[in-house]
């Protein structure tokens, strides 16, 4: 049976970065699929339009595509403005933007832990400072929908990872973040959520284990579901967090890992 989403966000305008590729692209379609207008943040400008060019338009949903780097402020501070005023309005963030090499922390330097850190953590800390202030106006403005904001960290930053220590304190960091923005915000009927991928088919996987060819077996094997995840079993995560029926969630953690690991 084919997975036919509600259109429930028909008419909001949802912000994805790193959203041109894997799990990013596929939230993004999920998001489209249910009647939001979404507004692709990458670094990769072409692949970012191409990325727009190809969501589902629902109840006329209009996406676009804005080149962002997420460690860069000023970037980041013009594609919220460019996209508050295409769109109107923002009711939707996913930081879904994140970076990592995979090898023994001794053997790293620093030029490699800022590059995994201002990605994986400072992109996260930059759009929500930029877009937190705009939910919360909105939110006085016109009380039929609380902002959301969905982080995507990783089960790394739950309970660590061999090979990832920057990664994994990056998306720690991640974590708590969102547990304290959502208190912090919680006033402004805006939630803040944040949902940990196990090990996801996708192309930054396929780079991290492209030294080690056995991996994605041997981790198949130890998934209890027997599979990688796909961006589509992320993004429905993101989706219920972004929808109405989560309204009176928030500071909440999901892991979606096929049972890797069990809270």
């Amino acid at each position: 049976m084919s997975h036919e989403p509600t259109p429930e966000l028909t008419g909001r305008t949802a912000l994805v970065t790193g959203a041109a590729s894997g799990i990013g692209r596929g939230i993004a379609h999920e998001l489209a699929a249910r009647g939001a207008s979404v507004v692709v943040l990458d670094i990769n400008d072409e692949a970012g339009h191409d990325a727009a060019a190809h969501l589902p338009r629902v109840g006329g949903a209009r996406h676009s595509a804005l080149a962002t780097d997420v460690t860069d402020r000023a970037s980041v501070d013009a594609a919220v403005a460019t996209a508050r005023e295409e769109h109107g309005r923002i009711d939707v963030l996913v930081n879904n933007a994140g970076w990592d090499k995979v090898g023994p922390f001794v053997d790293t330097d620093p030029a490699l832990w800022e590059k995994i850190i201002g990605i994986s953590l400072y992109g996260t800390l930059n759009l929500c400072h930029a877009v937190a202030p705009v939910m919360a106006e909105q939110r006085a403005a016109d009380d039929s929908f609380s902002g959301r904001i969905v982080n995507i960290a990783s089960d790394a930053g739950r309970v660590g990872s061999t090979g990832e220590a920057v990664y994994s304190a990056a998306k720690g960091g991640v974590i708590a973040f969102t547990k304290t923005l959502a208190r912090e915000i919680a006033r402004h009927q805006v939630t803040v959520n944040c949902v940990c991928p196990g090990p996801a088919d996708t192309p930054l996987f396929d780079s991290i284990s492209a030294d080690s060819p056995k991996l994605r077996e041997a981790l198949i094997k130890a998934i209890p579901l027997r599979r990688l995840a796909q961006p589509e079993d992320l993004a429905a995560a993101v989706a219920f967090f972004a929808s109405p029926a989560a309204g009176y969630v928030t500071g909440q953690t999901l892991s979606v890992s096929g049972g890797l690991t069990m809270a």
